[in-house]
C-alpha cells in the first residue's frame, strides 16, 4: 500500500467505516503488528492492551483493546484510521502516520484483530 492510499482513507474518515483491509491477517503480517503494538502502542495501552500501560495521559485510560468494546469505532477501516490520524479532539491518542507505514498500520490492525473479540 502507498502513501497515497493512506492519504485517501485519512481524507475519507466519515467511511472510514467501509474501508477493507488489504493486508491479509496472516502470520507475518500479525507478528509485524505485534512488533510495532510493542515498539508504539504499549506505552499508553499497555503491554496485553488492556489499557493499564504506564505513560497513559494522566486522568485519561486508554480503551481495553481486547474487550468488545470500541467507542471510537471496530471495523478495520476504523481501526486503521484511528491509528493514523489519532483521536480527538485533544488528541490524546496521538497520529501514527509520520511514524509508520500504511502496510505497518494495517499489521497493527491485524494484531489488535488476533488478541481481540473474536
Amino acid at each position: 500500500m502507498t502513501g497515497v492510499a493512506a492519504v485517501f482513507i485519512a481524507a475519507a474518515a466519515p467511511l472510514a467505516g467501509q474501508v477493507t483491509n488489504p493486508v491479509p491477517p496472516a502470520a507475518k503480517s500479525i507478528a509485524a503488528g505485534a512488533q510495532l503494538y510493542q515498539k508504539y502502542c504499549k506505552a499508553c495501552h499497555g503491554e496485553d492492551a488492556t489499557g493499564d500501560g504506564p505513560q497513559a495521559p494522566k486522568d485519561i485510560h486508554p480503551p481495553n483493546l481486547r474487550d468488545a468494546e470500541w467507542k471510537y469505532g471496530a471495523t478495520d477501516g476504523e481501526i486503521f484510521t484511528n491509528i493514523s490520524n489519532g483521536i480527538g479532539p485533544k488528541f490524546d491518542m496521538k497520529s501514527m502516520k509520520s511514524r509508520m507505514t500504511a502496510t505497518e498500520i494495517w499489521n497493527v490492525v491485524n494484531y489488535l484483530r488476533s488478541i481481540g473479540p473474536k
